[in-house]
C-alpha cells in the first residue's frame, strides 16, 4: 500500500481559489533535501490572504499553504540533519512558491531548515512562528540602533495581533516601558499581563495631526501600516526608530519628510522572508533565551486542518487576537 499523508491543497480555477483536504502519496512532494513529519504550523495574516484568495499571495499552483512549520525530520539526503531531529522552517517562500505547513508532511531545501533551539518544542516554536520572529527582528533592530530600557516609552501598534502582542511581551521582559495601541478594549488585561504599562486607542492613533507633534516615543514597532505609521513618525523622539512590518490597514504611506529631516528619525522595514539563515538562526536561538516571550505557548488558539476555516475571516479582517497554532500531527 502506498505511503500517503493529508494536506490542504489550494488550486485556482476561473480566477478563484479553492482549497480542499487531499490525500497524497509521498511521491507528490516537491524536490528537496529534507523530508519532515509536521507536528504544528501556525495561522498568519498572509495565510489568511492565501486561503481566501483575497490577496495575490500564492505564486505557484497547486500549492500547500502555510508559511510556518515545525516537526521532526523523517529523512534527509544531507549530513546536517538526521531522522528524528526537531526542526522548523519559516520564510523563504514557504506556502507561497514552495509547499508549506498545512500538511502532515513536507520536503524542503536543507538551506531553509533550522533545528528547534533547546528550550522550545514544535508547538512553542509555532506559537512564536513568523509573527514572533518578526517581532523579535523588530526588537533587535531597535536595540541595534541604540534603544535601551531606560530611554523612554516604546510604542507597539496592532498590539492585539501576533506580531504586536509578541513585541509587547519581548520588550516588557527586557525592561522597556511598553505602550500598546489597540482598538480592542477587552484586550487590555491580557496586554498588561504581557508587559504593557500604557495604552492608546485606535482613535488616538488614526486622527489626523500636524506634520510634527510632541516628541513622545523612544522607539516603536508598527504591525499595522497605513493607518498608524503617520502618527508614529510625527511623534517619535529625535533619533528614534520605528520597525515596520505590517500592512493590515493598507500599504499606502501618507506622511511628510519632516520627521526624517528635522528629527532624524528612521523607519526600518522588517522582511522576515529572506533573512539570511545564520542571522535567522541567531534570532531563533535568542527566542529560546533572552528574547523568549513571556508565557510562550500559553493563551494561543489551537486549530486543526479541519477547523482552520474558523480563524480565516478574523485574521484577514484584523480581528484575530494573539497567536493561532495549527495542530497537524
Amino acid at each position: 500500500m502506498a505511503d500517503t499523508f493529508t494536506a490542504l491543497v489550494a488550486e485556482q480555477a476561473d480566477g478563484r481559489t479553492a482549497v480542499k483536504r487531499t490525500s497524497l502519496e509521498e511521491s507528490a512532494l516537491p524536490p528537496g533535501d529534507v523530508t519532515i513529519d509536521i507536528a504544528y504550523s501556525s495561522l498568519n495574516y498572509k495565510d489568511g490572504l492565501a486561503l481566501t484568495g483575497r490577496g495575490k499571495v500564492i505564486r505557484k499552483w497547486p500549492m500547500v499553504p502555510g508559511i510556518d512549520l515545525a516537526g521532526r525530520v523523517r529523512s534527509s539526503t544531507t549530513q546536517r540533519f538526521r531522522p528524528g531531529d526537531p526542526v522548523l522552517v519559516t520564510g523563504y517562500g514557504l506556502g507561497v512558491n514552495a509547499w508549506g505547513g498545512f500538511s502532515q508532511r513536507a520536503r524542503v531545501k536543507d538551506s531553509t531548515v533550522l533545528r528547534i533551539p533547546e528550550g522550545l518544542d514544535p508547538r512553542s516554536a509555532m506559537a512564536i512562528g513568523t509573527a514572533g520572529f518578526t517581532a523579535a527582528m523588530s526588537v533587535v533592530a531597535l536595540e541595534e540602533r541604540g534603544l535601551t530600557p531606560g530611554d523612554g516609552p516604546v510604542l507597539v501598534t496592532g498590539a492585539s495581533g501576533g506580531v504586536g502582542g509578541t513585541a509587547v511581551a519581548i520588550l516588557g521582559q527586557r525592561g522597556h516601558e511598553v505602550w500598546a495601541a489597540t482598538g480592542k478594549e477587552d484586550e487590555i488585561p491580557r496586554l498588561r499581563e504581557l508587559g504593557a504599562t500604557g495604552f492608546l486607542t485606535r482613535d488616538e492613533m488614526t486622527v489626523e495631526g500636524k506634520p510634527l507633534e510632541s516628541a513622545r516615543w523612544a522607539g516603536a514597532v508598527d504591525a499595522v501600516g497605513a493607518a498608524t505609521i503617520p502618527y508614529v513618525l510625527r511623534t517619535l523622539r529625535p533619533g528614534a526608530t520605528v520597525a515596520a512590518s505590517g500592512n493590515a490597514s493598507g500599504p499606502k504611506l501618507d506622511a511628510t519628510v519632516l520627521p526624517f529631516i528635522l528629527r532624524g528619525v528612521a523607519m526600518l522595514g522588517m522582511d522576515s522572508v529572506l533573512v539570511p539563515i545564520e542571522r535567522r538562526r541567531r534570532i531563533w536561538d535568542r527566542l529560546a533565551t533572552d528574547l523568549r516571550p513571556r508565557s510562550v505557548g500559553a493563551n494561543v488558539t489551537e486549530l486543526t486542518l479541519d477547523t482552520l476555516e474558523e480563524g480565516l475571516d478574523a485574521i484577514v479582517a484584523g480581528e484575530a487576537r494573539g497567536r493561532w497554532v495549527v495542530r497537524i500531527a
